[in-house]
């Protein structure tokens, strides 16, 4: 194809197999589009295109749908994204009309039948590596190989202190539940493996699983793009059940040695919470002696 199409807050690039989608970082952008940065978008993630007015005047409105499981950030998103927050919508001047319509209608010539078919792999790249972000309760960082919350003394409920700071091997994941923070109850839960479909969870808040959003945290340029890339990994890890039953006392091992152990301020400052919780009659005598141990034995 070889052509490009300049609209607001991004630009699309047709290549022969895939559209390059390059974000401007303008102070109106949206700030998810300055984390994504550039996208490239195979054909074959696509199950269609369309054009159609623009709600400005003067514009027109491309927008391609993505194939269902084809692209992780579409598929944590899960369809809360707001509309301006679309990276799949390109808002053109009228102008540019024609080219946009030879775009889609050679786009639709090149899609066979399995583009209504969800996709068998994620076919379009999430952020990559490591990523964190700050929760109302705790700090939530994904390094490509496990997610880790810690916990947040003026925030977490007694029910996550009583836990502890938690870590989940991308192995034990068997799914991502992101709800925007854009919208009451907004959180991020991990769903581990051998879980039952229905079984009933816990509040967001009390449970270990989960970190819950609130205003000023859990932002969605934030908490979305960790959430996809999860999900990118925890997807990849499906394909050889049986290479990772056998990596998984592997991992199991490694993992103390390759977290990097915490500063003695940084435990020390642990402490101290604990023994504001302690006073505050939120942990037994017992429970504060054995998580002060926990943490005396990470030095």
């Amino acid at each position: 194809m070889g052509d490009v199409l300049a609209g607001i807050n991004s630009s699309w690039e047709f290549d022969t197999d895939s559209v390059l989608i390059r974000f401007e970082r303008g102070i109106r952008t949206p700030k998810l589009f300055h984390v994504l940065g550039e996208r490239r978008v195979p054909y074959e993630a696509l199950r269609s295109a369309e054009l159609a007015p623009g709600t400005r005047r003067g514009t027109v409105v491309l927008r391609a749908e993505p194939r269902p499981g084809a692209d992780p950030l579409m598929e944590a998103a899960a369809g809360q994204l707001r509309e301006t927050s679309d990276p799949y919508r390109l808002v053109l001047p009228a102008e540019h009309e024609p080219l946009a319509a030879a775009w889609v209608s050679e786009l639709t010539s090149v899609l066979g039948p399995r583009a209504q078919e969800p996709a068998d792999r994620h076919l379009v790249a999430a952020p990559a590596a490591p990523l964190q972000f700050k929760a109302y309760d705790g700090k939530v960082s994904f390094d490509g190989r496990a997610v880790s919350f810690r916990w947040f003394w003026t925030g977490a409920s007694s029910a996550k202190w009583k836990a502890g700071d938690q870590s989940f091997p991308v192995g034990e994941l068997r799914g991502v539940r992101w709800r925007s923070p854009e919208v009451v109850g907004g959180h991020l839960r991990l769903v581990r493996r051998g879980e039952e479909e229905d079984r009933e969870r816990p509040e967001a808040d009390q449970d270990p699983a989960a970190v819950v959003f609130g205003l000023g945290y859990g932002l969605v340029h934030e908490s979305l793009p960790l959430a996809a890339a999860v999900l990118e990994a925890v997807r990849a890890a499906e394909p050889a059940p049986v290479l990772e039953t056998a990596a998984a006392p592997a991992i199991r091992t490694a993992d103390p040695v390759a977290t990097v152990r915490p500063a003695p301020a940084d435990i020390a400052d642990r402490i101290r919470h604990l023994g504001e919780l302690h006073g505050a009659g939120l942990l037994t005598d017992e429970e504060f002696s054995a998580k002060k141990a926990e943490l005396l034995a990470e030095l």
